[in-house]
């Protein structure tokens, strides 16, 4: 597995807390953020201002502009970005005291300045999410420093995979579609990017034409190689911060995050939009 994407397994399942964390969702119901769609849209969006829908579309890339104008910027009238963004921290930070209860605070100190050293690295240019998060004051709390570099890298790193994705020509339909011929299914993609039976078959047809799917909806060869190649970009894109943290350093940063992401992950379902391994693996 590419240095990369092994990093990405091990501290991805600390940032998607958020999502899936009970805790996440109290603290957005508790800042007048009712429903998981509006938290979702207003803690991820919050560190950009309170922006409207375009440039979510934009920067989030696989969701249907519809889904996203539905909670943009009606969010705003419920919440500023700034109670947003306290309570995506608290909900998170609470999510990861249970969930990492057994491990002791000098474990999550270390694993928390390591990879805060490596997100401060992370190069931003071009990167909207990433530099938007990663220009948020670093909390003092080692849980939350903890979950705020995992989403600095994450965003980062999403960003990246946009640009690569961008380069191929898909759209944001496309590419859930493509990605439901080969791993993840349309059942678990579609409703959760909110994509209407039409723009999702369009899409198909679109991809067909292309010949990265077959007439049955699953890749063809030409499709998984240029999964391949996207995947190998954004990797590539995202190394930058593991260059700089060193080699020695990154090797303990794995050995600190392992238990911790086999931890978080217990709140992350096995089958996720996000594609995330389980348990870190």
């Amino acid at each position: 597995m590419h240095l990369a994407r092994r990093m990405w397994t091990l501290f991805e399942p600390l940032h998607a807390v958020t999502y899936f964390a009970p805790e996440a969702r109290e603290q957005f119901e508790a800042a007048g953020l009712r429903g998981f769609w509006r938290g979702y849209f207003a803690g991820r969006a919050a560190p950009l201002g309170p922006i409207g829908p375009a440039p979510v579309v934009a920067a989030f890339f696989g969701f249907a502009p519809a889904m996203v104008a539905r909670a943009l910027p009606d969010v705003w009238s419920r919440a500023t970005p700034e109670a947003a963004l306290a309570a995506r921290e608290a909900g998170a930070v609470a999510a990861l005291r249970r969930l990492l209860g057994e491990v002791t605070d000098d474990h999550v100190a270390e694993a928390a300045e390591l990879l805060s050293r490596a997100a401060s690295t992370a190069d931003t240019a071009g990167r909207v999410l990433g530099a938007a998060n990663a220009a948020l004051p670093l909390p003092e709390q080692p849980l939350a420093r903890l979950w705020q570099a995992a989403t600095v890298l994450r965003e980062h790193r999403g960003d990246g995979h946009v640009a690569a994705l961008v380069t191929t020509g898909l759209d944001g339909c496309e590419a859930l579609a493509w990605r439901s011929g080969l791993d993840l299914s349309r059942q678990t993609l579609q409703p959760a990017r909110g994509w209407t039976d039409d723009e999702w078959e369009a899409a198909v047809r679109r991809l067909q034409q292309r010949e990265w799917l077959t007439a049955a909806g699953s890749a063809t060869t030409d499709g998984v190689e240029a999964h391949r190649r996207i995947e190998a970009i954004t990797d590539e894109a995202a190394m930058r911060p593991w260059k700089a943290l060193g080699e020695e350093s990154t090797e303990r940063l794995i050995g600190l995050l392992q238990p911790l992401a086999r931890a978080a992950a217990r709140d992350i379902p096995e089958i996720n939009p996000i594609g995330l391994p389980r348990a870190g693996a």
